[in-house]
């Protein structure tokens, strides 16, 4: 069997036991991977501790050069490294090379960052007491970063919290989702390519049970998290002296205003609240529409719906693929089966094939059935009438989810009032709030997390201001 090896301070290690990965839509083993030993995951964080120093005194253009290389060999590597992303993970290739073209874009953004990463300058003598003075304030990281990635993104994920450690001169010990490693993996063998100094980073496939001795340990005072809110509150509040950025889920809405373009809304509403399977923090779960266009709008969308190409995910017209396991589909089935025992009626999909779900419309759910109050994670939309704008914010914000949001209307006033009104991190106009790029301000507000990715954005979140005052100077 194919046993791939960890990565440990730069170089490829093997441990003493191995783990092997399943291909979710056919059951058959993908790879194994050998799993680090407490002593070599010892020696991990001890290198990024050791290397901590050297690693934020590296040379910009090392640095960048670094990322630069990472991009251009994930781009080399692309159609392998998409067939692995669906191999682990069931993406239909479709989004496994969506997926690693925007890994390519992070990794260049990053190195694109890393050149304009600088400090800037502050004149003091705005007051007499400051004449002759002059403040250099620059960035300074906090340290090694732990990095716990989830499974729905396996490789672009990975690249949003190594990509900007990386620029900032921290050291990153990546926890790849035991679900889905071998992306994960793969990108060590390219940051090994690189002449970043040993220790810089590791890459740790460990089960999640050894996950707490990582989160606790002192040697890594910033702890990345993307998964579920849970484990990542129970993640903050086990270490409150760190600093922790959690990036958690939603049950993101997109909102029909009556002057939508409604061909495109349904078109767009179908994909993304099936893309990866609704695996997704920002799928489309929860469709808001204003009730003169309802009626409409519900023609077009089903019809959508039922368009889209189920099945095996290496198909190339493939559009929906099954969930990352058949347990994951079993819990999606029965949150569609409490909705329609509370009254909800089905008018699409609602069934199960093993580790598939076919994609599902649902109307008339009550507010507090977890398919529309919790975040689903499969594909699965709940269609609500409102009467008007208002009452459309208002159901967007009465989630105690707050990540992105979509609104369809081609009003700008509307667009600026949802902006300003809507209680989200993100808000896309004229489209769903599945739309990100990876180089914009990304995350979320309330029970969606806190800090931001987005490169700069991150970047700025690993790092803390130190200011330098000169004295004496001749302004």
């Amino acid at each position: 069997m194919d046993v791939r090896t960890f990565w440990l301070a730069g170089r490829p290690a093997t441990g003493d036991s191995e783990l092997t990965v399943t291909n979710p839509h056919d059951g058959r083993v993908v790879a194994a991977h050998s799993v680090p030993t407490e002593a070599q995951v010892e020696e991990a964080v001890a290198a990024a501790d050791a290397v901590a120093k050297e690693a934020a005194a590296l040379p910009v253009h090392v640095r960048a050069e670094a990322l630069a290389h990472v991009s251009r060999r994930i781009a080399e590597r692309a159609d392998e490294l998409a067939h692995l992303i669906t191999s682990e993970n069931g993406k239909p290739l479709m989004w496994a090379r969506a997926e690693v073209g925007r890994a390519v874009s992070t990794f260049r953004f990053a190195a694109e960052e890393t050149r304009r990463w600088s400090g800037g300058v502050m004149r003091l003598d705005t007051e007499p007491a400051a004449a002759g003075r002059l403040a250099y304030v620059s960035r300074v990281p906090y340290g090694p970063v732990l990095a716990i990635t989830p499974f729905n993104f396996p490789l672009n994920l990975v690249a949003h919290k190594v990509a900007p450690s990386i620029a900032v001169g921290a050291p990153v010990v990546v926890k790849p989702a035991p679900a889905t490693p071998l992306s994960a993996l793969a990108l060590g063998e390219i940051l090994a390519e690189t002449d970043l100094p040993a220790g810089m980073f590791s890459v740790l496939p460990v089960p999640n049970d050894r996950a707490a001795s990582l989160v606790n340990d002192p040697r890594l005072p910033v702890v990345s998290f993307t998964g579920s809110g849970p484990v990542g509150y129970s993640i903050m509040d086990s270490v409150p002296r760190k600093h922790v950025v959690l990036e958690l889920g939603g049950n993101a809405a997109a909102v029909v205003l009556r002057d939508a373009d409604l061909d495109w809304a349904a078109s767009r509403i179908a994909l993304f609240s099936n893309y990866q399977a609704g695996q997704s923090c920002i799928a489309v779960q929860r469709v808001i529409v204003e009730e003169p266009v309802a009626e409409a709008f519900l023609g077009k969308l089903l019809p959508a719906v039922s368009a889209l190409v189920t099945g095996d995910p290496f198909d190339e017209k493939t559009q929906v693929g099954p969930l990352v396991s058949e347990a994951a589909a079993e819990r999606v089935e029965q949150w569609i089966e409490e909705a329609v025992a509370a009254g909800a009626r089905v008018l699409a999909g609602g069934t199960r094939d093993g580790a598939a779900i076919a994609p599902t419309v649902l109307a008339d759910v009550p507010a507090d059935a977890k398919v529309s109050a919790e975040e689903v994670f499969g594909p699965v939309m709940v269609v609500q009438t409102v009467p008007s704008a208002d009452a459309a914010f208002e159901a967007v914000n009465s989630s105690r989810y707050g990540l992105q949001a979509g609104v369809f209307t081609r009003s700008l006033d509307l667009a600026f009032r949802a902006n300003r009104e809507l209680e989200v991190g993100g808000v896309i106009i004229g489209d769903v709030p599945s739309y990100r790029a990876d180089q914009m301000p990304y995350g979320g507000v309330k029970e969606s997390g806190v800090g931001r990715e987005g490169l700069r954005s991150a970047m700025e979140d690993l790092t803390y201001e130190k200011t330098m005052v000169l004295t004496g100077l001749t302004l």
